[in-house]
């Protein structure tokens, strides 16, 4: 209101209270009564010319008390007609109640001062109504067409302009969104960070960074935070709006929670995951943040992937990360944990240099085959550098894809013969070829004739060409194993 040229004529002094000079003006008052307080509601700036105040300091005192009382923005003094400086008394008592006391050195109208200030309030008051309407406008209509969490997060980040981060009440963060920010400023020691900062009931300003919080419930119960983080280069400037979007994403966010059903940590996780392996980020700094928010520690830890592969998908995935979920916690090993594809769930695991692996992957391998046994668990490399995840779950991946079941609770790189590079290549032409020419017509003749020739040559290879063991687990004679295996050398042209 200062600088506004209607009141700037008059030339005003801040005489005390300058601390105060952010307080919100909710209207001007013009008054010439000893006793103004009375006609007031709180958030009013005095105007006065200072004819009517009392010379008793006792007076001049209480005028002052019943003024910062109500709650007045503060008190305005024309020093044109009766004062050419304020009262000592005056000072001392806006000192004592912190109220920011101004004085005009030259005339000023104050009905000028009235309608100005007044059409401006009015006319925020509407762009305020104006604006809460295409909030919730926005989230609405996000509501309505399932929009999933991380929409929801980016669309407060974007209409308040600063960083939104939604976090569970383990203070991992979930999902975030940076707004101009390095992804590593806003995330980096976030669980330390989160922990410094009290949760409200309510939205409020809280905790050593001034972070805005409000609480996110599910089914009647809070379940976590959607955060506001303010510029660490300005003073916090959260208004009434920035409240309007935090409260109205952390209810659409709500809802979604409800609609969805599917718990947002394995979402989060699975994004991470994903970004890792295809190497979505911009730098490894933003990669440990990102990992390290989810509550898996990266630094002075092994990193390696493991993968789960059911051969036909499973009939209930959320299920099998629950169990694996359960078998990492009970281990007490940070993981990350989602499905990457319909068959396959992905795991990134990360172990204390004094701990071996093979234990924890042993762990997970003979629970996985006892409910899922034609699953296959791989694992690949060991890394020091969480940017190296993707060299890992490739390599995990390979193995699963030549692995043969065998009953091993796991597979590893060195596990993989020229069985299994074989039966990895199935799938290729040149090899679908050559089999064809080898024992296609073979195939043929037990289909024409119903003999079983080709598993006569399955068990002679089984049992590396002992003739008398290979007729005694097909339970013929030695001699119809030599006509078997001279058929198959040459099988009838029939």
């Amino acid at each position: 209101m200062l600088e506004l040229p209607v009141l700037a004529a008059g030339q005003p002094k801040v005489i005390c209270g300058l601390g105060q000079l952010s307080r919100l003006v909710r209207w001007v008052h013009v008054t010439e009564l000893t006793d103004p307080a009375s006609f007031l509601k709180g958030g009013e700036l005095v105007l006065t010319t200072g004819m009517p105040l009392p010379t008793e300091p006792t007076l001049i005192r209480k005028y002052v008390d019943e003024l910062a009382q109500v709650g007045a923005a503060g008190l305005v003094i024309e020093l044109v007609r009766r004062y050419r400086t304020p009262p000592d008394e005056l000072v001392r008592a806006c000192r004592a109640n912190d109220l920011p006391l101004i004085v005009l050195s030259r005339d000023v109208n104050f009905v000028d001062v009235t309608q100005t200030v007044h059409a401006l309030i009015l006319g925020s008051q509407v762009e305020t109504l104006r604006r809460a309407q295409q909030v919730h406008e926005a989230f609405t209509a996000l509501t309505l067409r399932g929009a999933q969490p991380e929409e929801l997060v980016r669309a407060a980040a974007e209409m308040s302009g600063y960083p939104v981060v939604l976090e569970n009440l383990v203070h991992q963060a979930m999902l975030s969104e940076s707004t101009g920010r390095a992804p590593t400023d806003v995330l980096a020691r976030w669980e330390r960070r989160s922990r410094a900062t009290p949760s409200p009931h309510q939205t409020d300003v809280c905790g050593p960074e001034s972070w805005l919080v409000t609480p996110v419930e599910y089914q009647g119960e809070e379940w976590g935070r959607l955060v506001m983080l303010p510029d660490p280069t300005t003073s916090p400037a959260f208004g009434a709006e920035h409240i309007m979007v935090l409260e109205r994403a952390a209810m659409a966010l709500t809802i979604a929670r409800l609609m969805q059903g599917r718990p947002w940590e394995r979402a989060a996780h699975r994004t991470a995951l994903l970004d890792l392996v295809e190497q979505r980020y911009r730098s490894a700094s933003e990669a440990r943040a990102r990992i390290e928010a989810l509550g898996v520690p990266t630094d002075g830890h092994r990193i390696m992937i493991a993968l789960v592969t059911l051969a036909g998908g499973v009939d209930d995935q959320a299920q099998l990360e629950d169990d694996l979920a359960r078998q990492l916690q009970q281990a007490g090993v940070p993981a990350l944990l989602a499905a990457v594809s319909p068959t396959r769930v992905g795991m990134l695991l990360a172990l204390k240099p004094s701990r071996p692996w093979r234990p924890v992957v042993e762990r997970l391998g003979t629970h996985v085959q006892g409910s899922y046994p034609t699953a296959v668990v791989s694992v690949g490399c060991e890394i020091f550098d969480i940017t190296h995840a993707a060299r890992s779950f490739h390599q995990a991946a390979r193995v699963a894809h030549a692995a043969v079941p065998d009953g091993r609770p796991f597979y590893e790189d060195s596990d993989i013969g020229l069985r299994e590079l074989l039966y990895a290549l199935r799938d290729d032409l040149q090899v679908q070829d050559y089999v064809e020419r080898h024992i296609g017509r073979l195939i043929e003749h037990d289909n024409r004739h119903g003999s079983d020739l080709l598993a006569t040559l399955h068990t002679y290879l089984d049992v590396a060409g002992n003739k008398t063991l290979a007729a005694r687990r097909q339970s013929i004679s030695r001699q119809a194993l030599y006509e078997r295996l001279r058929d198959h050398r040459t099988p009838p042209r029939t």
